[in-house]
């Protein structure tokens, strides 16, 4: 085993790092060229005991929406416990950092760990606001410093991908089940793994991504494509007929079965025989005696009206004499809302003339290309779909691919630094900073408020000034009747401090945290925007520490 797979654990013993299921990509050098030549600056400079703290955070909501929701903290957790420099990541910084660079900084290098960073954050699976520090870390400089890059990717993507499937969870609605099937679609194989895992986080129920199945214990669903449907052209291509009773034993020829349904069927659904496929109905039944208690088909090949109903109905039928019971249809093209419909009803009149109650509660997916506003269309137009299956405009995000997570130094040794800008969005807030949120007595949350870690936090039923953070104007008086501390340790003295959640556990805690949102700020349509303020201490010391930093114009 090499170095680049041990990992060191809290006792100083080696673990495998396999055991953490730890993407190997996610190594020290997975980060910018500019993060390295900054540390051999400030080792240059003398400052290896120089104390700083960072903050993580976004400026806007994604989607044009207004929350977020908060997800790849446990990746930055196993990236800090398994944080060091191998000798052949040495080697290779030798040779490609620019010539003078003494031996003493790559002795230094090959010696850093995270044991003297503590990183604060909120609980994966909450959601967050713009300015909100999601990360807070304190530590050496030089190491905090190298932490940047490789932090920010972990948790945008994450982040962004969880909320838009937190999304689409809420414009399906709960009773409808929801599947990822993004990964050929997907930005790479680790695009595709992350995207599965943080779907299941915002709310899917499945992905058709085997690993992802394997590596996060997340359901696996699936059909077959329509090249199965295809690769059949006749009945006389069935090499397999017979299909075992599920309770007597005896074997069946099952395509026999179907025909003599698809013959009843016909005048059940005003459908000619003559015009459905005899390559489709071989294909379903070959697929139904693979596998006849996970039979769902692809009904959409030819023509769902004249040809995949009728077809799956005979199979489904054929089944139920030899006490199978088939799942349903996946439609992945037309009209999505009147198919579902219609597919909708000719179940019902199956169910009725043949008295199989089972074939009402047939389940109806939908592929195809959706996105949010597909689902919004469809649910307007009164759709029958059970069950979505989504991958391009789910993976790649494609209303918006990137959520814009910083990283910015907000204290050294003590003092505190600001970033200044023309553009007052991008202006820092600087300090040692704690989070609360501030709840109403209905329960919902009223407002995130930051203060100076000096600063006693807000009491329950005590008034509290809440001020925006650059609007002079914008200030309110708050009465809580819950007060939440956003920051827990997560890691300390080169440990993890708390119980990691289960992914099953961080999904149950996306639903229950949008929950204490109102529906105005969750509303796809000009959402209330959630408001975020600082404390009156807090808004003095910004914009002191403002007017000590910029420049003082002079005109002549």
């Amino acid at each position: 085993m090499n170095d680049r797979e041990m990992s060191c654990n809290s006792g100083g013993q080696f673990m495998d790092r396999g055991r953490m299921n730890q993407n190997g990509v996610v190594q020290p050098l997975l980060t910018d060229l500019y993060q390295i030549t900054m540390a051999y600056a400030y080792w240059k400079s003398g400052k290896t005991d120089d104390q700083a703290v960072f903050d993580l955070f976004f400026r806007n909501n994604p989607f044009h929406g207004e929350f977020t929701i908060f997800a790849g903290l446990e990746e930055c957790l196993k990236f800090l416990d398994s944080f060091h420099y191998s000798q052949s990541d040495i080697e290779y910084l030798r040779q490609t950092l620019p010539e003078g660079i003494e031996n003493e900084f790559f002795e230094y290098l090959g010696n850093l760990t995270a044991h003297d960073v503590t990183l604060y954050a909120i609980d994966e699976g909450t959601v967050a606001f713009p300015r909100v520090p999601i990360i807070k870390l304190e530590g050496p400089l030089i190491i905090v410093q190298l932490l940047e890059t490789t932090l920010l990717t972990l948790v945008n993507y994450a982040s962004l991908m969880a909320t838009n499937a937190a999304r689409y969870r809420m414009v399906a609605g709960k009773h409808v089940k929801l599947l990822e099937f993004g990964l050929r679609r997907a930005q790479g194989p680790d695009g595709g793994l992350s995207a599965s895992k943080y779907s299941y986080t915002g709310g899917f129920d499945g992905t058709s991504n085997v690993l992802a199945g394997k590596l996060f214990n997340i359901p696996v669903k699936g059909t077959h494509a329509h090249a199965y449907i295809t690769s059949f052209s006749s009945l006389g291509e069935l090499k397999t007929r017979l299909l075992k009773h599920k309770q007597t034993g005896v074997m069946e020829d099952l395509l026999e079965h179907a025909i003599r349904h698809r013959q009843m069927l016909s005048h059940v659904l005003d459908v000619s025989t003559e015009e459905s496929s005899e390559g489709e109905l071989a294909a379903m039944v070959s697929y139904a005696i693979a596998f006849p208690d996970g039979f769902m088909a692809l009904v959409d090949t030819y023509d769902v009206k004249r040809s995949g109903l009728l077809n799956f109905s005979a199979v489904a039928l054929a089944l139920n004499d030899l006490g199978y019971h088939a799942l349903g249809i996946r439609i992945d093209s037309g009209d999505l809302a009147y198919l579902s419909c219609l597919a909708r009803e000719a179940f019902e009149k199956v169910a009725e003339r043949f008295k199989v109650p089972w074939f009402n509660k047939l389940t109806i997916v939908a592929s195809n290309d959706i996105n949010e506003d597909t689902i919004l269309s469809l649910n307007e137009q009164g759709h029958k779909i059970d069950c979505f299956g989504i991958g391009t405009h789910l993976v790649t995000c494609q209303r918006q691919p990137a959520l814009g997570c910083v990283y910015k130094l907000v204290e050294i040794n003590g003092q505190a630094r600001i970033k200044l800008s023309q553009d007052v969005e991008k202006v820092t807030m600087p300090g040692n900073k704690n989070a609360y949120r501030l709840y109403s007595a209905d329960g919902h949350a009223l407002i995130d408020l930051l203060q100076k870690d000096t600063e006693q936090p807000p009491a329950v039923g005590q008034k509290v000034l809440c001020r925006h953070p650059f609007q002079e104007s914008k200030r309110a008086y708050v009465i809580p009747s819950h007060v939440e501390s956003l920051y827990k340790i997560y890691w300390q003295a080169g440990k993890i401090c708390q119980q990691l959640p289960t992914l099953e556990q961080v999904r149950e805690k996306v639903q229950i945290s949008l929950k204490t949102l109102r529906n105005d700020h969750k509303r796809t349509l000009n959402p209330t925007p959630y408001k975020v303020a600082v404390s009156d201490n807090l808004y003095n010391f910004i914009h002191d520490l403002w007017l000590q930093n910029a420049p003082i114009g002079e005109l002549s």
